[in-house]
């Protein structure tokens, strides 16, 4: 038997791609620009970056910013992902120059800025549709259509066959990194576009700078060449399933995180998230939806390794259903969820344990003598380390913890005070509590 050549046996990597640096303990804000203020402009945005900056917030992603289609519109104002024009810029939002202004303010504050970016389907008076009509999906009977199997009235689905609209679509990703140095983009339902397109729209765009690109999908191949991060939609629905139906914590350890660690590629890296513009619109606030567990669960998740992502108005404690095609203003009232998040991110950023993708350390159990409702794990990385004990159930228990691995003085995250573990560690939590303890080298 002829012997093999030695490279067969080395591992490969399964992300080839290269994120940019600035992602390694990033944290993303997604801004409904809309809604962010009374002016409902960019010029009113500029006047929170502070705010943000000081909260822990690296990448802001602005919802879609170009001009809404008007045909079949949804409501009075529309939605932002009905896209009329990819090359222009929504005027109830501002001028090109006001948005130059606000990209350079966001640079100004050591954060970056990513794009929404709609490329599956436009509104029904795109320009498009008159010059390319060949550009679209078309029914049965020869008209066009929506997503398919959906029902959005207001958008009518491009057809990806057509290699000109592959370059139309690529070039005017890469004029709004050339004309406004935008620092990437957030991709709309992006596992409906084909892959071969977003791979080869990401090299061309790593050419003028190294960029972001988040995906809206659960896709382990969107990670290969194509896109830095994508959704956690099942941690959200197993975190919901656990707080509204009494689900054993076991769902969430033995089923999703078992399988995250070993299948999901380390470099590859979920964005976390308690809410978003679809929860929060079409599937009830963060109160509805996690209730008194809500602390609870932003904390695991935020912990959890992935990008932890903020939706307006969360840190001001949001407790009502975003309006998304009327204007329906947040309420900034002070909150103690801004201290919290504050807090976190606070650690996230200095503590490599929590870091990004390969930056940052693996989730490894604790074990403990309440599995089914208390989820303990350790993350460490270069000598920082952190502990996290989260009672997931809405019973007062007592929970011991085979912290055998894990002796030595800690800081308590909220508190502040240090606290000793040694080889057992046995403590009381109230219904939904958590408990986090942090070392650093």
């Amino acid at each position: 038997m002829e012997n093999q050549p030695e490279n067969n046996y080395q591992p490969k990597k399964y992300v080839e791609l290269s994120t940019p640096d600035w992602v390694k303990n990033a944290t993303l804000y997604e801004l409904n620009v809309r809604q962010f203020s009374e002016e409902g402009n960019f010029q009113a945005i500029e006047k929170q970056l502070p705010r943000l900056k000081k909260m822990g917030i690296d990448i802001i992603w602005l919802m879609p910013i170009n001009p809404i289609g008007e045909l079949h519109r949804k409501g009075s104002l529309g939605s932002y992902y009905s896209v009329k024009d990819y090359l222009g810029i929504n005027a109830e939002f501002g001028t090109e120059d006001d948005f130059r202004s606000l990209v350079e303010a966001i640079h100004n504050q050591g954060m970056y800025v990513i794009l929404d970016w709609v490329a599956n389907h436009t509104s029904w008076d795109n320009q498009l549709v008159d010059v390319h009509p060949e550009w679209y999906m078309k029914s049965r009977k020869g008209t066009f259509q929506s997503t398919r199997w959906r029902d959005y009235d207001d958008i009518i689905e491009l057809n990806y066959k057509e290699p000109e609209l592959r370059k139309y679509m690529t070039d005017a990703m890469k004029y709004w990194v050339e004309e406004y140095n935008i620092d990437g983009f957030r991709c709309d339902i992006a596992s409906f576009v084909p892959i071969d397109f977003w791979e080869n729209a990401r090299a061309e765009l790593d050419k003028i700078k190294p960029i972001f690109m988040l995906a809206e999908a659960e896709d382990k191949e969107l990670h290969r060449k194509a896109f830095d991060s994508t959704y956690n939609w099942t941690l959200w629905n197993i975190l919901h399933q656990i707080v509204q139906n009494d689900l054993s914590v076991k769902t969430l350890t033995e089923a999703y995180i078992a399988e995250h660690v070993s299948i999901f590629p380390k470099a590859g890296i979920r964005m976390n998230f308690i809410d978003n513009h679809d929860k929060n619109s079409w599937e009830g606030n963060q109160y509805d939806n996690f209730g008194e567990a809500l602390e609870a669960t932003t904390v695991f998740t935020f912990l959890m390794d992935g990008i932890p992502l903020v939706y307006s108005g969360q840190e001001a404690g949001l407790d009502r259903s975003l309006e998304f095609f009327e204007k329906d203003p947040i309420d900034w009232t002070p909150h103690k969820f801004e201290k919290l998040y504050t807090t976190l991110f606070s650690l996230k950023h200095q503590n490599q344990a929590l870091w990004n993708g390969d930056w940052g350390g693996e989730m490894v159990r604790i074990m403990n003598d309440r599995m089914d409702q208390v989820i303990s794990f350790v993350r460490e990385k270069n000598d920082d380390k952190v502990l996290a004990f989260v009672n997931l159930s809405k019973e007062l228990i007592m929970v011991q913890f085979d912290t055998s691995f894990d002796k030595g003085i800690y800081k308590n995250l909220f508190i502040g005070e240090e606290k000793t573990v040694s080889e057992t560690f046995i403590i009381t939590m109230e219904p939904w509590e958590y408990l986090v303890l942090h070392q650093s080298k």
